[in-house]
């Protein structure tokens, strides 16, 4: 049981690693995400897209380690909620074109439900999570971080697939009955 906690730990941390990593990387265009959610006031927008990377980054390092616990499972589970709230409220307003800022990489996410579930997934996982301890064995830590981390790549495969989802919604062009 303490390598399937030490598994979602891991998941949860390199999802947000990778995330302010993305973020860091693309400052700019990560501030205009966050100003294009139109839930914060103006002055308040450059400073939040500023420390997210560095609150993501700190939540993300300390998730597989028991050093600070529980405390950054329930940092995790409370940025997943709020990310999830955020975008439920812009979906509500019927902004679903607006890119989820989750990430940051070449492929751009529309706001979806399908997001709002995965955040409120990851947020209950890593509550689940918080109570365990690191495992006994050096073979079951090996076992925990594995999979862990092999369940960070399928996420990541799936927020690729949803992020090129929408073009495969478009309708294809027509071009005088000719096939390119």
């Amino acid at each position: 049981m303490d390598e399937i906690s030490l598994s979602l730990r891991v998941l949860i941390g390199l999802a947000f690693v990778a995330a302010a990593w993305g973020k860091a990387a693309n400052r700019s265009v990560f501030r205009g995400v966050v100003a294009n959610y139109r839930l914060l006031p103006d002055f308040l927008v450059a400073p939040f897209a500023l420390a997210l990377p560095a609150v993501e980054a700190a939540v993300g390092l300390s998730l597989p380690g028991r050093t600070f616990a529980p405390w950054p499972e329930i940092g995790a589970a409370g940025l997943l909620l709020l990310f999830a709230a955020a975008m439920a409220v812009n979906i509500r307003r019927g902004r679903r074109h607006i890119d989820c800022g989750c990430f940051q990489s070449a492929h751009k996410q529309t706001l979806s439900w399908t997001l709002v579930a995965r955040n409120l997934a990851l947020a209950v996982l890593a509550l689940l999570s918080a109570g365990a301890s690191l495992p006994a064995s050096l073979w079951e830590l090996g076992e925990g971080l594995l999979a862990g981390t092999v369940a960070f790549l399928l996420l990541q495969s799936l927020n690729l697939l949803w992020s090129v989802r929408p073009a495969w919604r478009q309708p294809h062009a027509h071009h005088g009955g000719t096939v390119e």
